[in-house]
């Protein structure tokens, strides 16, 4: 026998399509049809690009503007492999650490004005040449028909770096609360807290090489902890006729790939502290602030003679080029 009245199957209809409707509501911003922007949905999230430094990125730049200020000649540096020798891997097949701490190195050594050469990816330099001895490269703002091969017009490099990441520790240390209390009465309310911390690390092992004598004139390894956390509450309850679980909670940790570029940048900091001559940080306190290419988001040399016009000083503004934030691009159709 069906225990269902009509008045009570109407009831129970309504109810799912009042569930089914606040169902669809949650997806509002989801067509099935794009729409006249050519999009089914506008994407979340207008975080602007802003700069990525570490608390070692402004004593690198202080480098840079001492080497500068005291006429010192910054050596010619290459970057090699710097690769993840800690073999961790995710489930899902990806790596655990970044697999660019190279291209971190690169930055780094950038942001202490030191004269980079490009030894990393050289695939583009090489078919380039290949091209030009195949005289297949036209010059059109020069008499030759063909881009001409020029002995000696690659500079060497004086030194280059290279090492790996070489420790990825889980759980050194880590330690959890958890709290449950309420009355013996089952309808009262109850409560629960809980709370755990854990800290990881990772470690790097880096080298600058002599290029000529391959002798290696610096090592240095370096770790850094990294700390995580996570929090919980709830509440359950009865209150007239109707039961209430509620609970709250909240995961951070540090990112593991900005330790690693803080520790890659630390390690490049006192390797050019070495070739500048640099004893201590007291040295940037002497050092006028001047016009220059090199800041936290790296160097670059300017297209024109404009060293006291160019965009180095804005590189790192968050309201620069956006169209939300920049007042000169706002209303802008």
């Amino acid at each position: 026998m069906n225990k269902f009245t009509p008045r009570s199957r109407a009831g129970h209809i309504k109810a799912s399509i009042a569930a089914l409707a606040g169902a669809l509501a949650l997806t509002g911003c989801i067509s099935p049809f794009a729409g006249n922007d050519g999009l089914y949905a506008e994407p979340i999230g207008n975080a602007p690009v802003t700069a990525n430094p570490t608390p070692y990125s402004e004593a690198l730049v202080c480098m840079g503007h001492y080497s500068r200020a005291n006429r010192i000649a910054a050596p010619r540096i290459a970057v090699g492999r710097i690769l993840d020798y800690t073999g961790k891997a995710d489930i899902e097949g990806g790596r655990r650490v970044t697999q660019g701490a190279s291209l971190m190195a690169i930055s780094a050594l950038a942001k202490s004005g030191a004269r980079l050469v490009e030894r990393f990816d050289t695939s583009v330099s090489e078919l380039e040449l290949r091209y030009a001895n195949n005289r297949l490269i036209g010059e059109e703002a020069s008499d030759a028909a063909y881009r001409q091969i020029t002995a000696g017009s690659i500079p060497g490099s004086d030194f280059y770096i290279v090492g790996g990441i070489t420790e990825l520790n889980y759980n050194i240390r880590s330690v959890g609360a958890e709290a449950f209390a309420g009355d013996l009465d089952a309808t009262d309310t109850k409560g629960s807290l809980g709370g755990k911390m854990f800290v990881i690390n990772v470690a790097l092992d880096l080298r600058m090489v002599e290029t000529e004598t391959l002798e290696v004139v610096d090592v240095i390894s370096y770790q850094k902890q990294i700390i995580g956390r996570e929090l919980s509450a709830g509440v359950f309850d009865f209150a007239n006729g109707n039961v209430f679980d509620i609970g709250v909670g909240e995961r951070a940790q540090e990112p593991i790939q900005l330790a690693v570029r803080s520790t890659v940048e630390r390690a490049v900091l006192e390797m050019m502290a070495n070739l500048y001559g640099v004893t201590s940080a007291s040295v940037c306190d002497e050092v006028e602030a001047l016009a220059s290419t090199n800041g936290i988001t790296g160097d670059f040399t300017p297209a024109y003679n404009t060293l006291g016009e160019n965009n180095g000083d804005s590189r790192a503004s968050v309201r620069r080029w956006n169209a939300d934030r920049d007042p000169e691009l706002r209303g802008r159709s």
